[in-house]
């Protein structure tokens, strides 16, 4: 929005022509999402204090975890929120692929909106079913993905090819198969993120280092020759997705500085299937969707351990782990909450750094 009001007065004001600049906007935008979650963090906390709209917790977790009953949920909200307006003032709001970002964070947000208002509302920790989270969440992706493939502004740069990390020449057609590949990405990414919300700070630390790095793959991607330098897909008008991971930085920050140990606030489903679905949505318009697993994957780790659990389990009637998702384990094990969470820190950031290197390693 900005972009339009201010950048056409260049002509009278020089000072305006660095609203052409991507990475101006982006950094604004990170600026403008932190500024908004500062604002809005303690009102909305102590808005949901107010209502009472406090976290229920599973007996069979942790026990440390019982303390943690009643702290406020659906911060998420805040996130959104810290996202949704940036991205409107600083990103080029006639691109299509801000559109489609906003749409999948806004609609898996609302899936995960309604599926923590009903666990409130029945006080207990049961929201949507398995079956109604998992429809909606198709239903989304399969909009995302036609859009993808058939909106005109997008249609003549769409791909159904499939690039691999360190394999130059190694390139996969999907054809019509590849509209069902996107929502399993979006699906499996929205879901994984939602999987690694479990301690505080845990879920939105790792967010933020995927989003640090995809401001640097989509920025990459749209740039020609830069795409061209590094021998990855050139997605014409990609690189404007770089102010939307801009405002997801402010936003994670921003919401981490009330969702650190001792939290203060829970980010909800509201949060994580929104920033899961994002960063599906980003591997998938920039043409990196199998570096996608390497980029989160901390959140595919998380994920993996709870299908290896279930499947022990029902074939062996064993358990793998203590308990799954794996950071739960590691606490059952003796770890500290607080050590849990700055490993698995550590452990997204080695990814993130890994899947940048890719961008030469092939």
């Amino acid at each position: 929005m900005l972009y339009y009001l201010l950048y056409p007065l260049r002509n009278l004001i020089s000072g305006f022509n660095v609203f052409r600049y991507i990475t101006f906007r982006t950094a604004w935008a990170a600026l403008t999402a932190l500024l908004i979650s500062f604002i809005l963090g303690p009102w909305l906390i102590k808005k949901m204090t107010q209502i009472k709209l406090g976290q229920f917790i599973r007996e069979e977790g942790p026990q440390s975890h019982q303390k943690k009953a009643g702290t406020p949920t659906m911060g998420g909200i805040l996130i959104n929120l810290a996202i949704l307006i940036p991205t409107l003032l600083w990103a080029d709001i006639m691109n299509p692929y801000i559109w489609i970002i906003l749409f999948v964070t806004f609609a898996y947000g609302v899936i995960g909106f309604v599926d923590d208002f009903q666990k409130l509302a029945r006080k207990q920790n049961l929201g949507l079913t398995a079956k109604q989270k998992f429809g909606l969440q198709i239903g989304v992706a399969l909009i995302a993905g036609l859009a993808i493939a058939y909106l005109p502004q997008i249609h003549n740069a769409y791909s159904t090819t499939l690039t691999f990390p360190f394999f130059k020449r190694l390139v996969i057609d999907l054809g019509f198969l590849y509209i069902p590949f996107i929502i399993v990405v979006l699906v499996g990414a929205s879901n994984a993120v939602n999987l690694t919300d479990g301690l505080d700070g845990l879920a939105i630390g790792s967010t933020l280092i995927a989003a640090v790095t995809y401001t640097v793959l989509t920025y990459a991607a749209g740039n020609f020759r830069v795409a061209d330098y590094l021998r990855i897909a050139w997605v014409p008008g990609a690189g404007e997705l770089a102010v939307f991971c801009g405002a997801m930085v402010g936003a994670s920050l921003g919401f981490l500085w009330f969702n650190a140990h001792p939290a203060e606030i829970f980010m909800g489903d509201v949060g994580s299937l929104a920033l899961g679905g994002a960063i599906g949505c980003l591997a998938v318009m920039i043409k990196q969707e199998v570096l996608l697993l390497f980029v989160g994957g901390l959140f595919v780790i998380e994920a993996l351990s709870v299908i290896i659990q279930v499947i022990s389990f029902k074939t062996t009637g064993r358990r793998v782990f203590k308990m799954s998702p794996i950071h739960h384990h590691f606490e059952l094990a003796g770890w500290r909450e607080t050590k849990v969470v700055v490993r698995f820190w550590i452990i997204a950031i080695i990814f993130a750094l890994l899947s940048l290197a890719t961008l030469k390693l092939r």
